[in-house]
């Protein structure tokens, strides 16, 4: 890890000192994985029709761009069937896309419009997507049609918090940054009309804001301070008065997610703070948490560590989405970027670890053990040397890394997708869990590279997952062939 210098380090402690108190139990030792493939898994078959990769699993080659094969794009059992969206260096996509139905039988699409605040001002003033999240009717996938920019202080930058629970259609979203900021939590309600979001509040009960988690009952809403050390739980059972439950301090936590019973917390732990060693951050992983006592509303509610692990080349844990698969219980896992917490000599470079993304039994909360990695050829240690020269891969925002994943249910899913930066939308075949296999691909990059990023949608009537790049915008993405097979399964 990369050390500190002494007086920042007394600097950080006087500020750090409070946060560093952890509540809960001590954590039992979790188990990673052993001697599983850091290479990509079995690549996809293409069919008719298909514009496949032209060299290594996920890899834009400068070649590409030269030649002008990059701008027709790659696609594999995918095909495109909507766009929304301006073409735009200053963002015209960020980190999530939400889809919900209301009561009415209306579909929409809801996504961040910009990595930061004021990037997408270009777009804006071009007629695009415009400020803050953007409300797309999806009646006709093939042509969204935006009907509200949602321009409240947390919906003008949600960062990575843009949540919508499918229960109550309820819309939320915290104030955030790269790395935290004040927590300003604003609530919609979607069900009536979700083409026309009804604000409910907007309130500072966020503590601090970055990312975050909805019990699946829609009562209570959490935010992940991360530079800000912090997990707040906030009461939504009137969405017009939100009010904190609780706050813990001393985590450096980034998504988290609940068992389907909102008991059991899976939250991508971003490492532990280390100033009393002299470290920014130890022990990135998945932290798995006993969060009963806020379910219950019980006073003086305490949040106890189950189990705490970590795993070959990790980078910075994203979010580890649950799933079943007969009685076993599973999340599926994904680092974004590289390691940006060891050396700063090798932030996004051939030496930086690729965390990419992984399967976890989590039957037994107290012994989680990873059952297979999921990967591209891309992220292998041994080939980074070469790919990471691309012209789409030379900054950490179009790199050959993971971001966000998804599945399509959490009832025995047959098939993940993945926003893989520079490889753009990912397919994976996870049937038998511990052997995953690529199905198919969507990239679609700019002149400067791919910059997919967002948590995709899922529309599995229609075949469909929708996401968004940095650059591109919004896409509606139909599933082909081996692919749609496995939604439909």
């Amino acid at each position: 890890m990369r050390r500190l210098s002494p007086g920042f380090t007394r600097v950080l402690l006087a500020l750090l000192a409070a946060a560093l108190v952890v509540t809960g139990a001590v954590a039992t030792a979790g188990s990673s994985q052993a001697d599983l493939s850091l290479g990509g898994v079995p690549e996809a078959s293409c069919g008719a029709g298909d514009l496949p990769e032209t060299s290594t699993q996920g890899r834009v080659p400068t070649a590409d761009y030269t030649s002008g094969r990059a701008a027709r794009g790659y696609r594999c059992n995918t095909v495109q069937v909507g766009h929304h969206g301006k073409r735009s260096a200053l963002g015209s996509g960020g980190y999530k896309v939400q889809r919900y139905t209301d009561v009415t039988g209306r579909t929409c699409a809801y996504y961040d419009s910009a990595l930061m605040v004021g990037l997408n001002l270009q777009t804006l003033l071009t007629g695009g997507a415009g400020l803050g999240v953007v409300v797309l009717d999806m009646t006709d996938p093939a042509k969204p049609v935006k009907t509200a920019n949602l321009i409240t202080p947390a919906m003008l930058q949600p960062h990575e918090s843009l949540l919508v629970n499918e229960k109550r259609g309820l819309l939320a979203a915290v104030l955030g940054t790269l790395g935290t900021a004040p927590g300003v939590l604003d609530v919609y309600d979607v069900s009536k009309d979700c083409r026309k979001p009804r604000l409910m509040s907007t309130t500072l009960s966020g503590v601090m804001g970055h990312e975050s988690g909805f019990a699946p009952d829609g009562k209570t809403f959490w935010t992940a301070g991360a530079a800000g050390f912090t997990l707040t739980a906030v009461d939504l059972v009137d969405p017009r008065r939100p009010r904190v439950l609780h706050t813990k301090t001393g985590v450096v936590y980034h998504g988290v997610r609940l068992s389907p019973d909102g008991r059991t917390m899976y939250a991508a732990n971003i490492g532990t703070p280390g100033i009393l060693n002299g470290t920014v951050l130890d022990g990135a992983g998945l932290d798995i948490l006993d969060v009963s006592d806020i379910q219950d509303r019980r006073s003086s509610p305490r949040l106890r560590l189950l189990s705490r692990m970590a795993w070959d080349e990790s980078s910075i844990p994203q979010v580890a989405e649950p799933f079943t698969r007969g009685s076993r219980k599973y999340v599926f896992e994904v680092d974004e970027f590289s390691d940006l917490f060891g050396d700063i000599t090798r932030i996004n470079s051939p030496r930086s670890p690729v965390g990419a993304a992984r399967i976890i039994d989590v039957t037994d909360p107290r012994a989680p053990v990873v059952v297979s990695n999921v990967r591209l050829d891309v992220h292998d240690p041994l080939i980074r040397d070469e790919v990471m020269g691309d012209r789409g891969a030379r900054m950490i925002v179009r790199s050959y890394t993971g971001h966000y994943c998804s599945l399509p249910t959490r009832d025995n899913p047959k098939i993940a997708a993945c926003s893989m930066i520079g490889s753009g939308l990912r397919l994976f075949d996870i049937s038998d869990v511990r052997r995953p296999r690529e199905v198919g691909y969507f990239n679609q990059p700019g002149p400067d590279g791919a910059s997919a990023l967002s948590q995709p949608a899922w529309d599995v009537r229609r075949g469909q997952v929708w996401y968004t790049d940095m650059d591109e915008g919004f896409f509606t993405v139909g599933l082909r062939g081996p692919a749609a097979a496995l939604l439909r399964r």
